[in-house]
């Protein structure tokens, strides 16, 4: 078995590479499955402007 990645030979390296990959591919199957059951028929909603508004004044800093 080899102990540092420096030393490895290429039956490692793919070894890793494709442990890798099916961890990947286990999380995006794990992230896909917990959305499945979203309802996307989601319906906007419409926000209607209001009239406008002076400030006058204001506590506020200005930091320039």
């Amino acid at each position: 078995m080899n102990h540092s990645i420096h030393s490895a030979d290429r039956a490692t390296h793919l070894k890793i590479v494709v442990i890798a990959l099916v961890a990947g591919i286990a999380v995006a199957a794990f992230g896909i499955a917990a959305r499945s059951n979203v309802d996307y028929s989601q319906t906007a909603q419409v926000i209607k402007a209001g009239k406008p508004v002076v400030i006058t004044s204001s506590n506020s800093s200005t930091v320039r």
